[in-house]
């Protein structure tokens, strides 16, 4: 359903100098997966999540929505595309009911199936109790709760959610969970971007991480375990960073031999060492 190939963007800065943000990025998503695309900040997931959605042309390489590139075909790619950003702005002087229905009627939703998808989101999301209330008198988790909507107005097959729990409590984080569980069961293809790691490892399928614009290591987290010896995506986040494949040169040219040799002495040992293989 998602497909990146061999992806980066060089942004050009003043005085000649450039950044390259995504470098040669590579993956894929099928429906019904939730993909964990983690990485600190600076590390080029809402770059790759831009390019994607057709926002952000790339400087090589492609990305496709159920076989549409994403530089070619961007309209296309947006009517299957769910996009929910870290920061969304409401319409201030709309009603939550009025603020999704108008986006609904943008995709092309006729009005009969807007409304059905409306009650629906509507009991899926929780906000039942303020669908009439101004978006300018909504607190931040109810504010998130309808960007959330708002992306699922049209139905959707791919969802791109770039930290949809920043700033969230305990109780608007959990219906944030649910809904991505929802998406999951919807059998929509889904990429997640988060900072917190406890929470991906409890929703993710699959994860990439990414370093320097790089992806240092991709897998289901048991197969993640095995490659690193890391039990938790902290570990594996923190040890990864620092010594994943992206800065094979800098290890070398400090005199490491390996990979696996900095991962052991940075503290998590491989399966295969553990082993004793």
């Amino acid at each position: 359903m998602i497909q990146v190939h061999r992806l980066s963007k060089r942004f050009y800065l003043p005085g000649g100098d450039s950044l390259l943000a995504v470098d040669d990025l590579s993956f894929e998503v099928s429906a019904g997966e939730v993909y964990g695309l983690l990485g600190p900040n600076g590390a080029g997931k809402t770059t790759t999540l831009r390019m994607i959605l057709g926002l952000l042309t790339p400087t090589s390489g492609q990305a496709a929505i159920a076989g549409f590139a994403s530089s070619d075909s961007p309209d296309e790619v947006k009517r299957r595309v769910g996009w929910v950003p870290a920061n969304a702005g409401l319409y201030q002087t709309l009603s939550v009911g009025e603020f999704l229905l108008f986006f609904a009627d943008l995709y092309g939703t006729s009005r009969q199936e807007a409304k059905a998808e409306l009650k629906h989101l509507a009991n899926l999301l929780r906000f039942d109790d303020f669908l009439h209330q101004r978006c300018n008198t909504l607190s931040t988790g109810q504010r998130q709760r309808v960007n959330l909507a708002r992306a699922l107005i049209h139905r959707p097959p791919v969802m791109l959610l770039d930290e949809p729990t920043l700033g969230l409590d305990v109780i608007s984080s959990q219906v944030v969970r649910e809904y991505i569980q929802h998406l999951r069961d919807q059998g929509k293809a889904v990429i997640l971007t988060t900072h917190h790691l406890d929470e991906a490892e409890r929703i993710c399928g699959r994860f990439g991480l990414l370093h320097r614009g790089r992806l240092v290591i991709e897998g289901t987290l048991t197969q993640l375990r095995e490659s690193t010896g890391c039990p938790t995506l902290v570990e594996m986040f923190l040890k990864l960073s620092e010594v994943g494949p992206a800065l094979r040169n800098d290890l070398a040219h400090a005199g490491v031999a390996s990979v696996e040799t900095a991962i052991q002495a940075a503290g998590c040992q491989s399966s295969r060492s553990k082993r004793g293989d």
